[in-house]
C-alpha cells in the first residue's frame, strides 16, 4: 500500500493492489495524518477532525471480487445547530464493503419475471464495482465515517425554544364553524 498525491474530494486515499489478496484476509490498519484530518475537516464542514483511523480485513470475495470488512473510528468537533458552540462526538461504524470487477455480472441487482430489479431493503448492499488494479479504502473509510456524522449537532441539554412541535394550542386550523359561533338566532 502506498500514499498518493491527494485529491481534495477524497483527502484520505489508501489504495490497495488486487493482485496482492489472497483468500486469507490481510489486516491493515490505516490512520489520518494532520493534513488529512485538516483536509477531512473541510470537505465534512465540521470545526474540526480530531482523529480517523481504521482497523480492516481485506479478503478475496468469489472469484474476483475483493471484501473489505473492519471498524471506523473516528473524533470531530461539530458547530451545535442551536449556539454555534463547538461540540465533541466520536464515531465507531463497522463496514462491509464487496467490490468486484467493472462488468461483473455480480454487480447487477437480481430481476423478476417482468424484469425488474429486485431490492430488499434489509438484505445486503449491492457489490461495488471497480476498474483497474486497486481499490483505494481510504475513500471507503471516508465514506462509511461521513454518513455517520450527526447532522444536527447539539450541546447537551441544549432544546430549540418555540419550535413548532411547543406551541400547541396556535398550531390548531380554526374550525370552519368557528365564524358561526357568534351568531344567534332571534
Amino acid at each position: 500500500m502506498t500514499k498518493t498525491k491527494r485529491d481534495p474530494e477524497n483527502p484520505f486515499s489508501y489504495p490497495v493492489k488486487v493482485g496482492h489478496i489472497s483468500a486469507n484476509p490481510v489486516d491493515v490498519h490505516i490512520e489520518a495524518d494532520k493534513s488529512e484530518l485538516e483536509d477531512l475537516a473541510k470537505l465534512w464542514d465540521v470545526l474540526s477532525v480530531e482523529s480517523l483511523a481504521a482497523d480492516l480485513k481485506i479478503s478475496r470475495w468469489k472469484r474476483d471480487g475483493i471484501r473489505v470488512k473492519g471498524n471506523v473510528r473516528a473524533k470531530l468537533v461539530q458547530a451545535c445547530v442551536v449556539t454555534l458552540d463547538p461540540v465533541p462526538s466520536e464515531i465507531s461504524e463497522d463496514l462491509e464493503q464487496i467490490f468486484v470487477p467493472e462488468g461483473s455480472k455480480l454487480a447487477r441487482a437480481p430481476s423478476g419475471e417482468a424484469g425488474e430489479m429486485i431490492l430488499d431493503p434489509d438484505g445486503p448492499d449491492l457489490p461495488e464495482s471497480f476498474s483497474g488494479d486497486t481499490i483505494d479504502v481510504g475513500a471507503v473509510v471516508t465514506e462509511f465515517a461521513a454518513l455517520a456524522i450527526d447532522p444536527y449537532p447539539r450541546k447537551p441539554g441544549i432544546e430549540f425554544d418555540g419550535h413548532i412541535e411547543d406551541s400547541g394550542e396556535a398550531d390548531r386550523k380554526p374550525s370552519p364553524f368557528a365564524a358561526l359561533k357568534d351568531w344567534k338566532k332571534d
